[in-house]
């Protein structure tokens, strides 16, 4: 596994949101109705995530790109190729700031097609881009996508905003005429079952950004598909008996190209067996560091559970785990172990590494969907409806994305977890106030996947203090209409919090994964 850091900017680039130390946030933590958590030790969290690094790396995506033209026209018209082929260079020299490329070149006949397509599956390309340089015949293009078998993206990008009408010949029109093979590309791949999108602009200028971005999130979508085709989620223990939304078909998942490594409590507590007592005093010294400890909780247990973190991260390097669900009702030791999971847990998280309680193996997919996208993921669920001022109160006990927090996280002891067996320290905090998505990776009746996402805003002031993570989310609908809109798509009752609004790019995953998207 990749150790990478992975510094706190990178959650809020292209979004509109600050880093957490920046103007805004000192406004707000002193504005009207802000609660009083300590918050001066933002940047020294921020430092210590940085300087500790990612334990997994967002995957870099690997796409096959290709132009296409006709071959019938090069000896027709001369220099007209070449003029072409810069404008496929310039497309390969774009895309290879957002992914890795695989340059099959000019497919101008199907016999290239059938070469580009056999290159692509070679290199397992999670994205075949096709760049319509001029008119070529969709037969051309079939086999490109069949053989690939990868997600396709069109780009109908014209060289120029427009044609000098006046003067153009055939050759300038054919050297500007991407959009008139689109339309007969589409047909064909729509006929033949392949889904495809289509992004239209121009190559450079004042036109091209919005087209470019566009290909930019689809790269970025098909990283997250990269990640998931390499993860390995630790399931450890079992789903929370009774709760039947949560209740999942591991080789669904597997669809994903993920791979589920059932592990047992017994393979935990060997790892915390093993941690050293530096190893233990090194999480402890991070802790101390990074949060605000509460008077209420306990050294010992404060101890024990810096053990057991360090003992979760020894199980997840010996496991290459990318990803870890976990709950256990048991008794003893077990008891002991599954109620100190909550402080590694979110320093995992935090660190590329999804947890997500109760068993939720659906909710640590979606987690992970957010986390490499670049925009947290904190386990959480509905606590209720504030019909009074209009927001939804959104959080969980277990673990939370601490790069996403507010402000300087809180542990706090339990001596009781609310419908769970045992006590010990729980992490407290808020999401960062402005934009937030949530997203729920839920099942249809015929055990499809389904993802559910809304847009909101997190907003500033009181909250519980319960140990848990919880945070004043306002969505657009009044919380009872949202409340019906969401549940009327059957959604699982965790979610994945991230900061931003990303609805456009988890659409964009789902797309490429083939899963629906469900925007409410």
């Amino acid at each position: 596994m990749a150790r990478n850091g992975w510094p706190l900017e990178h959650l809020t680039r292209a979004r509109g949101v600050r880093t957490v130390d920046g103007p805004r946030r000192a406004a707000e933590a002193t504005g009207p109705g802000a609660d009083a958590t300590d918050n001066s030790g933002l940047a020294e969290v921020a430092d210590a995530l940085h300087r500790l690094g990612r334990l997994v790396a967002p995957a870099r995506p690997v796409v096959g790109v290709c132009a296409i033209g006709l071959h019938a026209y090069w000896a027709q018209f001369p220099g007209l190729r070449e003029r072409l082929l810069g404008y496929a260079h310039a497309v390969v020299d774009r895309l290879s700031a957002m992914a890795e490329v695989v340059d099959a070149g000019m497919v101008d006949t199907e016999g290239a097609g059938r070469q580009a397509g056999d290159q692509f599956a070679r290199a397992g390309v999670d994205l075949t881009i096709v760049h319509a340089a001029t008119y070529a015949a969709s037969a051309q293009v079939l086999p490109v996508v069949q053989r690939a078998g990868a997600p396709v993206l069109v780009l109908n990008l014209q060289p120029a905003a427009r044609l000098d009408y006046e003067h153009a010949d055939t050759a300038e029109w054919l050297a500007h005429c991407s959009a008139c093979c689109v339309p007969e590309i589409a047909g064909a791949l729509a006929r033949c079952g392949v889904p495809f999108r289509v992004v239209s602009g121009t190559l450079a200028g004042p036109h091209s950004e919005p087209a470019w971005a566009e290909i930019q999130g689809w790269c970025q979508a098909a990283g997250v598909r990269r990640s998931l085709r390499d993860a390995r989620i630790g399931f450890l223990g079992h789903t929370y008996p009774g709760m039947l939304d949560m209740y999942t078909d591991f080789t669904q998942h597997h669809r994903l190209g993920l791979h589920v490594d059932v592990l047992e409590m017994e393979d935990l507590a060997a790892e915390v067996e093993a941690v050293r007592p530096d190893e233990a005093e090194a999480v402890l010294t991070l802790t101390h560091r990074m949060f605000q400890v509460d008077a209420s909780v306990v050294p010992d247990e404060l101890g024990w559970a810096a053990r057991v973190a360090a003992g979760m991260e020894r199980l997840v390097r010996a496991h290459e785990l990318t990803g870890l669900a976990y709950y256990y009702r048991g008794r003893g030791p077990s008891e002991d172990l599954g109620a100190a999971l909550i402080l590694g847990g979110s320093l995992l998280t935090a660190r590329g590494v999804p947890c997500a309680g109760e068993g939720d193996l659906k909710n640590c997919v979606a987690m992970m969907v957010l986390d490499r996208l670049a925009c947290g993921g904190s386990y959480t669920e509905i606590y209720a409806m504030d019909l009074a001022e209009g927001f939804v109160l959104m959080g969980h006990d277990g673990p939370g994305h601490l790069a996403i927090s507010r402000r300087r996280p809180v542990l706090r002891g339990l001596g009781l977890y609310h419908g769970k067996a045992g006590r010990g320290v729980s992490v407290e905090f808020s999401v960062r106030t402005g934009p937030v998505t949530i997203l729920c990776l839920t099942q249809t009746a015929d055990g499809r996947f389904r993802f559910i996402v809304a847009e909101g805003r997190s907003r500033p002031g009181p909250v519980l203090r319960i140990g848990n993570t919880n945070s004043r989310i306002h969505f657009p609908l009044e919380p009872a209409d949202f409340m019906s809109a969401w549940c009327a798509h059957g959604p699982t009752h965790h979610v994945a919090l991230a900061v931003g609004h990303v609805a456009g790019e988890i659409g964009k995953v789902g797309d490429i994964l083939g899963i629906e998207t469900v925007r409410v």
